[in-house]
């Protein structure tokens, strides 16, 4: 069952692309359904849902290939503002 800020990121992925049936695991580049649009929104969504700053060195595709990945980021980043 996934964490709360990993159900927190699915419930946003799949507000906009309910098709999509994503896990927490599942690698939602290669669903096809990410633009660079949606993939900037993701982050916006990440920083005002968590009040995280992304740093630039932290945009890298495999920080957001799946929902535990970003839930690690989170931790990551919640975890040096500290």
């Amino acid at each position: 069952m996934p964490d709360t800020t990993s159900a927190q990121i699915l419930g946003f992925i799949t507000s906009r692309f309910p098709q999509a049936g994503v896990t927490e695991s599942e690698d939602i580049f290669s669903l096809g359904y990410i633009s660079s649009l949606f993939a900037m929104e993701l982050v916006m969504f990440i920083e005002k849902a968590f009040a995280i700053t992304i740093p630039n060195d932290e945009l890298r595709i495999d920080n957001f290939r799946t929902a535990e990945s970003m839930t690690g980021l989170v931790g990551r980043l919640a975890g040096a503002a500290a």
